[in-house]
This record gives structure tokens, sequence and C-alpha cells, in this order.
């Protein structure tokens, strides 16, 4: 590998560098961006070219800032309000529950580091696509078929939609029918895919200010915590919780694992520029920045905030009231009226998740058309840019399509919890192959570019972690029925199972059963769209 020493330039010239950083030659490091170099061509993870991957749509427009806030607006949502409360039911103490978020964010920390490798080893949009793509060649495709059951049929954010619609309902003072609810709901989903789709800029400017509002909100938390502890309120005790903190703690392995994936969902999002990597300005440079500044961010909000929900009430004080933490809190603190006001900010928090995840979400759905996913009416539409040539909105449709099933289909009393597991076991199956992959790499390509090397305990730690959470949830719970009753406690791990399973089945016929039966061959092509963007089409071939 070469290096080119580059003198001082100006600010548009650097600009220019950045908008053109891709174009220097194979193997050259390069403002922070780099290609594999020849020796290391058969670690490319696509049928796409690294310069066809990266071509089409808005260029490199997400810098520093826009990206620490990408991470933020998707791991703020609605977990931090919400999920403290059942997490503390699954494990009995608050003592328990605080040592939770903890090993959440050492999780989600090893998790980051991890993805830092791969993500400036493999600097294109994608994420966990690429990096499986990169190693688990063999069979051709079926690890990109399997991850694409998991992120088209899961990937929804229907969750976060219905509880905008509830706290909106709730903050109006309306009661919640069944249809007025998933009326909102699937009126914020069709929002989010037009203002993507249509005015991507404007997109990007409302995601960002409403991850810098979450970050106000939770500031304005921790700083109320404060108080409360400094015993300046009328709560009478605030250090009740923290003097027995362990007393009556589970000893059930099923409620930790499934508690902590409600932690893992609250702290998801620290992957987001990894999805995305295509739309990020010098994006070796930029993710090694953005990764640990988001996540250490929300981290330290996430713990501060959670001892000052604690700070407000007892254990038995917010079980008998049957409201969340953050209800509790608001309402202690400063009274009935601020329950409303905290709807207002939950459901901001919702749609600002919405907004993120969905911008990431169609990302990856592009690059899965791209590559030649059989999709319906065949993959060149969905690959593209249409109609604006800026930003996919056909990728944000297939997001949008399993959102309005989930949002019509089940109750959400009962869907909200179980959505909740269902989405985080599955992902736990991918970070195991992951980890695995890492491994594997530093194994088989010792020499490989590696602009950022993860500490190889962490990646075991990880592997550990990921190991436990996808053991543990078979094991009967100490309440014997889990927390989604009447549905068995397994059913998630099963449902999750079945969707990748579902890959499997879809990739066999593709790409073994209807060409066996009808005696073709599949036949790669490339072709540039009108938008600028490269796609990889298959055609039959008739075989002899």
């Amino acid at each position: 590998m070469t290096t080119a020493w580059w003198p001082r330039l100006s600010k548009q010239q650097k600009k220019h560098q950045d908008d053109h950083a891709f174009e220097s030659q194979p193997g050259e490091k390069y403002q922070g961006i780099h290609k594999l170099s020849n020796d290391d061509a058969d670690l490319s993870p696509e049928e796409l070219t690294f310069e066809e991957d990266t071509a089409g749509g808005m260029g490199r427009h997400l810098g520093v800032m826009s990206c620490t806030l990408l991470i933020v607006g998707n791991v703020i949502g609605t977990g931090i309000f919400s999920t403290p409360s059942s997490i503390l039911s699954s494990v009995d103490s608050v003592g328990a529950s605080l040592i939770l978020w903890v090993l959440g964010f050492l999780l989600s920390f090893c998790g980051l580091f991890l993805w830092l490798e791969f993500g400036t080893m493999f600097p294109r949009s994608g994420g966990e696509k690429v990096y499986l793509e990169a190693v688990y060649r063999k069979p051709k495709y079926l690890a990109t078929i399997v991850f694409s059951a998991n992120a088209i049929l899961l990937g929804f954010t229907a969750s976060n939609c219905i509880v905008f619609a509830s706290n909106i309902l709730v903050a109006a003072g309306r009661p919640a029918s069944r249809w007025n609810e998933r009326g909102i709901a699937l009126g914020v989903i069709f929002f989010v895919t037009l203002l993507h789709g249509l005015i991507p800029k404007t997109g990007v400017l409302i995601m960002n200010l409403l991850s810098m509002f979450k970050i106000i909100i939770l500031v304005f938390v921790v700083i109320t915590g404060w108080v409360v502890l400094s015993g300046k309120t009328h709560v009478t005790d605030p250090y009740y919780n923290f003097r027995n903190a362990f007393a009556g703690s589970s000893t059930s392995s099923n409620d930790y694992a499934t508690a902590t994936f409600k932690v893992l969902y609250a702290y998801s999002g620290w992957s987001n520029v990894n999805y995305v990597m295509n739309d990020v300005r010098n994006p070796v440079r930029t993710l090694k920045i953005a990764g640990p500044l988001g996540l250490g961010i929300c981290t330290v909000l996430y713990l501060l905030a959670n001892v000052a929900y604690f700070s407000a009430a007892t254990k038995t004080e917010i079980d008998e009231s049957g409201a969340t933490v953050a209800a509790f809190f608001f309402g202690n603190v400063f009274g009935s009226v601020a329950k409303r006001a905290l709807s207002v900010f939950i459901a901001l928090s919702a749609i600002g998740n919405v907004i993120t995840a969905t911008f990431s979400a169609s990302r990856v759905n592009q690059e899965l058309a791209k590559e030649g996913i059989p999709f319906p009416f065949g993959n060149k539409f969905w690959a593209s840019n249409w109609p604006t040539g800026k930003s996919p909105l056909p990728g944000l449709i297939i997001h949008l399509i399993p959102s309005v099933i989930v949002i019509i289909g089940p109750p959400p009393n009962i869907a909200y919890p179980f959505i909740l597991d269902i989405q985080e076991y599955p992902k736990q199956i991918i970070n195991f192959f992951v980890v695995i992959a890492l491994f594997y790499l530093r194994w088989k390509k010792p020499d490989a570019v590696r602009p950022f090397k993860v500490w190889w305990p962490l990646a075991v730690f990880f592997l550990a972690a990921a190991s436990f959470l996808l053991i543990a949830p078979f094991l009967k719970p100490s309440n014997g029925v889990g927390d989604t009753p009447p549905l068995p406690y397994y059913l998630y791990c099963l449902v999750g199972i079945a969707v990748m399973f579902v890959g499997v089945l879809y990739w066999a016929a593709w790409r073994i059963m209807l060409p066996k039966v009808f005696g073709y061959e599949l036949v790669p092509r490339k072709e540039r769209l009108d938008d600028g963007t490269f796609v990889t089409v298959f055609s039959s071939k008739k075989m002899q």
C-alpha cells in the first residue's frame, strides 16, 4: 500500500477532494479513505466494485456532526422512557436493573468497536450485509438472502409509530381507540417515507433537530434527578432504592436474558452510520469519531437518567402505580400536569427515532436491491433513487410495507413487548456470525488494510454475550410465562429463527430449485441506471 502526502488545502479544495476522494488509485490511502490493495482484491464483498457501489444519490453529504446525531437520534428513542419499568419488573431489583444498563453499555461499546473495524475495512453502505458477504461467500448469496429476510421482514419501525400515536392522544386528552391510534401511526410512517423520499435534505435537517431535542430532554431529566437527590424537592427519601439495591433480585437466567434484550433495544442504533457509509464524507475518519462520540453521549445520559428515575419513587410505589418509571418520575416531581408534557416528549422522541431508523433502513434495502436480490417486478426500480435522483424512495417503500402490516395487525398491548424481543433475537444471531467473521479475517487476512483494529478480548466478550443471549431465552423464566403472555415465553426466539429460515428457503428456490426445474442458469451483469446508480441484474440462460 502506498501513501500520498498532500499540502495544506483551502476549505473549498478540501470539499472538492472529499467529493472525489475515491477516484484515487487502488490501494491508496487518501484523506482517511482507503481501498483494498490488489493483493486483497478477493476481499471485495459484492459483485459491484467500490466505485460502482458508491455512485449515485446525494453523494457524501453527512459530516461528523450529522453522523453523531444520526446515532443519537436512533439510540435515544422511546426505550429510555418505557423499558426501565419492564427491566425492573423482570429482574425484581433496582441494583440488578442498573447493572444491566451498565452491561448494555459494555456490550454496545464492544459491538461498536467491532463494527468500526469492519466499517473502516469496508467503507460502503449496508452494515452487516457487507461484512457477512466478505466472509461467508459459499454458498453464494446465502448470507445476503438470510440477512435480507431479517432486514426486510423485521426491519420495521411500527412500534415507535404506535408509541407516537398513543402518546399524542394522551397529550391531547383524547381516548385511544383501536383505529384512531393505528390511523395516526400509519400517518407517521407515510409522512416519514415521503419526507425522506421527496425532500431528503429537509429530512436530514429535521432528523438532526429532533436528535438535539432528545439530548436536551434527557439533560433536563438528569439535572432534575440531581435536584431530587439533593433533597430540595418534596420526595421524602430519594436514596431509598439505593440502600438495599439488590434485595429480591431474580435468579432466573431467562429473566436476565429477556431484560438484556430490552436494554440492547434501548441502546440499538450505535451501528447506524455503518448502514449509510455511501452518504458519509471522509467515511473512515468520520466513523471513528462519530461512533464513540454518539454512543458515549447516549450512555452517559442513559445511566444518569436511570438514577434520576429511581430517586423519585420506591420500587413498590412504581409497581403499584402501574405507570412507567419515567411517568412516575415526572408526576412525582412536577405533578400530574407534567405527565401530559412527558407524553409530548415521548411522542417527539418516537417520531425522531422513526425518522432516523427509516433513513438507515432505506439505504440497506437499496444495497440489497443493487446486489441483485430478486424483488417483485425486478430489482432495478428498487435499487434506484427514483423520483428525485437523490434519495431511494423505492427502498423506503420496502421499509414501509412491513411497518404498515405490523401497525394494522396485532393488538398493540401484546405486540409491543413481543416486537421488542423478536427484533433483537435475530440480531444476536447475525452479531454472532459477524464476530466469527472478524476472527476468520484476522486469521486468513492478517495483513489486510485495517484503519481501526479492535482489541481481541473485547471481541471475545461480545461473542460470549451473544452466545448467552441465544441460549438463555429458552430457559424457563421465574414467573413461568415470561413478559408476553398469553404467548409462550420462547415464541419470539422461534419466530426469529423461522424468519432467517425463510431466507434459506428463498435462496434455495432462487439459486437451486427453480433453475433446476426450468433448466436455466443465472448470469449476472452490471447496469448503470439513469440516476447514476449501478446495479447487478441477473438474466436466465438456457442450459444446453
